[in-house]
């Protein structure tokens, strides 16, 4: 199958690295293609600094950032396909950011306990 979804990930984050390895085993079809965003051969969409300080996929030629590209990484997994369609719902969408947002602070506390 081809990826429906490219997805970058920071691989200095052992935080992330736990996550993109559960999603990979979880997509088994291979419709996402994983991304080293820390990698210097890898070409990046936006600058690299930018793509490591929030989640980045794109999903049919649109670049996502935060909420929205967990949801469209979970619409390609058939497991977890109804939890990306709700966080990609637009009534619920702001509450999905606002959860990523705090994760985001939280974020350099769980990489130093995962270290």
């Amino acid at each position: 199958m081809t990826p429906q979804v490219t997805v970058w990930f920071d691989s200095g984050c052992p935080l992330c690295l736990r996550e993109i390895a559960l999603m990979r085993r979880l997509d088994r079809r291979g419709a996402i293609r994983f991304v080293d965003a820390c990698d210097p051969q890898t070409i990046c969409p936006l600058d690299r600094a930018e793509i490591l300080a929030r989640f980045h996929a794109q999903e049919a030629g649109r670049l996502l950032s935060g909420a929205a590209a967990f949801a469209a990484m979970w619409r390609a997994i058939p497991l977890l396909r109804p939890l990306g369609l709700l966080a990609g719902w637009p009534p619920p969408t702001p509450a999905f950011e606002a959860a990523y947002r705090g994760f985001l602070r939280l974020r350099p506390r769980l990489q130093r306990l995962l270290r």
